[in-house]
């Protein structure tokens, strides 16, 4: 499986809020780098992450590009309330190894009506 299936697999699951089949794409010590967050390794860390972030908000990824070169998938996405962004995704033996998100946090838990970081 490359990149551009996986990430439409990833999606599925991601707008499912499903964090068991998120982290079955992951390999076992894989990476997550969400850039407003600390990276987040491991497969088993992977999916607490997610369990924590879809007890906090009702998310969704509606998908406007995907792209693929060799190892590595790009998902630029937005969602129904205005937020946009990007993930990159490298793929190895049809699982994720690396990830990386680009998105507007600030934006994000306005939105969503969370708190916002204290300074």
């Amino acid at each position: 499986m490359g990149p551009r299936q996986v990430i439409e697999k990833f999606v599925k699951a991601f707008n499912a809020a499903d964090a068991e089949q998120l982290s079955e794409l992951y390999a076992d010590e894989a990476v997550n780098h969400q850039v407003a967050e600390v990276p987040v390794k491991g497969r088993q860390a992977i999916k607490d992450m997610f369990v924590t972030e879809f007890s906090k908000a009702n998310m969704t990824c509606i998908v406007e590009n995907i792209f693929e070169d060799g190892e590595w998938g790009i998902l630029e996405w937005k969602d129904p309330l205005g937020l946009r962004g990007c993930g990159f995704f490298h793929v190895r033996k049809g699982k994720i190894v690396f990830q990386r998100g680009y998105w507007d946090k600030l934006s994000f838990l306005r939105i969503h009506g969370l708190p916002l970081p204290s300074e």
